[in-house]
């Protein structure tokens, strides 16, 4: 029984630890176990773009003696926005550098305001987020440079793709860049065409890159954090996830060289990646552009183009929600985005058999309960195991009750008193915490999931419930969990220890509190589990209670 309430004081001071925490975020003071962002607003790239943004020629890289990015002698291009509309997404483009500036989810609404559609890149005064594409290793065309749109349609109407194509030519060399936006699609194929225009062999390199400030998105809970910030994937090196705050000091660990992967730039929900051809040598770089400004991307060399000649070079954008099948057949290794956490191993088959579930009943929130119901099947016999041991000591309470006051100036001979209680009674002290001890991977992989799925967001489970990944407008299923979790206490055996007592009294409300802010598919997993283990436990005690009398 000691080592039962050592394990609850645990519980209960992690609990509090975890509270205290949240609430310390919510106030904007500095996190016990996140790292802050290194800036909170996000610098307006459109007054202060720096000429750094243009990637540099490495090593392997022979540059001209006009270095990319100055350009300051280059004549004044005109900007024009070109904005090309699917059924999924719209996109704005800037002639200056082909850059795509803004990316607007059709089907999907901001998590700060529901009347508004998710834009993921954006170029504002809260915001800066690119995707950016150019040349270096002479003066050809980049990302600053001024493109012409070929003339064409921009909608996609009754068509099953359509492209936007932009030329630049520069430095002897014509830059050709086509974006084709598909139906139904968040992928953009990005195909760069580069034509020698000069007398004499040049060699160029392709970079791609993704800028972003380090900021948190806009409506991000307080409650709970969850990780934003740029991500490379290869084979060798796998999935390796990098922080602001580390390229800001410059020590950024990650895979610099390879011929496959993707680089990407993660927040919760969505994910913007740019895959480059398969089998195409590039270098991966991540560097501080400016105040709260990163960038990520690939440079590919392009190898010796003859005068007259043209290289092409296709790459891939995937930029939407971080749905687990789309990003699986976008890219190898992309759907490791959606972050579970260290319980990754556990928590992905539980997010397939999740979709299975959905397939069939058509509604998450029904789905979540069919889980919770086919997880406590699973553990049925573990859990009657220790709600039988519990069950047990409650009948017993009032012998231990009674051992400690009678020995309550001697702790050796309580403690003998007490296992010989034990050994008499057939109770095993540790039988009501290692069935629940071993259960626990599975429910924090749960939570997880639930967290990290996107597929939960706007998804309307019944009557008040209309975003299973919001909290609950009408606080009725965190009520309802404090008074499912008052119902267990009272069922549990009562702590000798009057303090002990009221604190586990109070636990209800301390948890309920939390709930409070979490997105209500996880507050309905949590009150569909206790009134399940509610019934289970009842009944076992009620068992129990017959046989004694």
């Amino acid at each position: 029984m000691d080592i039962k309430r050592t394990v609850l004081w645990v519980v209960f001071s992690l609990s509090i630890v975890i509270l205290w925490d949240n609430w310390m975020r919510s106030t904007g003071k500095p996190s016990m176990f996140f790292p802050t962002p290194v800036a909170q607003q996000a610098k307006p790239v459109a007054k202060t773009a720096a000429l750094s943004d243009v990637p540099q020629a490495t090593a392997g890289v022979t540059a001209s003696a006009t270095t990319p990015g100055t350009d300051a002698a280059l004549p004044a291009a005109k900007s024009e926005i070109i904005t090309i509309t699917t059924d999924v997404v719209k996109a704005d483009i800037d002639t200056i550098g082909g850059e795509l500036k803004r990316l607007e989810l059709l089907k999907h609404k901001d998590a700060a305001d529901p009347t508004t559609n998710t834009v993921l890149f954006d170029s504002s005064a809260t915001r800066t987020y690119l995707a950016q594409t150019g040349l270096i290793g002479g003066a050809f065309p980049n990302h600053k440079t001024g493109f012409v749109a070929v003339a064409g349609t921009r909608t996609l109407d009754g068509a099953n793709q359509i492209q936007l194509v932009l030329e630049s030519e520069q430095g002897g060399i014509k830059l050709t860049k086509t974006y084709t936006f598909k139906r139904g699609d968040y992928t953009i194929d990005i195909k760069h065409a580069v034509t020698n225009t000069s007398g004499a062999p040049v060699s160029p390199s392709l970079y791609m890159q993704l800028v972003r400030d380090g900021s948190k998105p806009s409506g991000e809970s307080k409650f709970y954090s969850t990780f934003t910030g740029p991500a490379v994937y290869t084979e060798e090196s796998k999935f390796q996830k990098l922080d602001f705050e580390k390229i800001e000091k410059g020590k950024a660990e990650h895979a610099n060289k390879a011929d496959n992967g993707w680089v990407a730039i993660v927040q919760h929900y969505f994910v913007s990646a740019l895959v480059p051809a398969d089998q195409a040598a590039r270098e991966i770089f991540t560097k501080k552009i400016d105040t709260n400004l990163y960038a990520i991307g690939d440079i590919l060399p392009l190898g010796t183009i003859a005068p007259g000649a043209t290289v092409t070079s296709d790459a891939r954008l995937y930029s939407g929600p971080q749905e687990s099948a789309v990003l699986e057949a976008t890219a190898p290794g992309l759907e490791l985005v959606k972050d579970y956490g260290w319980l990754t191993i556990v928590a992905k088959p539980i997010f397939w058999l999740m979709t299975q579930i959905q397939k069939i009943i058509g509604n998450w929130g029904w789905t979540i309960i069919a889980l919770t119901v086919l997880i406590k099947l699973a553990f049925f016999p573990l859990s009657a195991a220790s709600y039988r041991s519990m069950a047990k000591m409650k009948v017993v309470t009032p012998k231990m009750t009674a051992i400690r006051e009678r020995h309550k100036g001697d702790p050796q001979k309580m403690n003998q008193a007490m296992m010989e209680l034990y050994k008499t009674e057939k109770i095993n002290p540790l039988g009501g915490c290692l069935p629940i001890v071993v259960q626990i991977p599975v429910f924090i992989s749960l939570y997880w999931v639930l967290l990290a799925s996107v597929e939960m967001r706007n998804a309307p489970w019944l009557g008040w419930i209309h975003d299973l990944a919001s909290p609950d407008p009408f606080y009725i299923l965190p009520v309802l969990m404090a008074v499912s979790m008052f119902i267990q206490t009272k069922l549990n055996p009562t702590p000798p220890d009057p303090v002990q007592a009221k604190v586990m009294m109070f636990m209800p409300i301390i948890f309920s509190v939390m709930f409070f802010f979490f997105p209500s598919g996880l507050v309905l997993y949590w009150v569909v589990n206790n009134v399940l283990s509610i019934t289970q436990q009842w009944v076992i005690t009620k068992k129990l209670e017959a046989g004694k009398a």
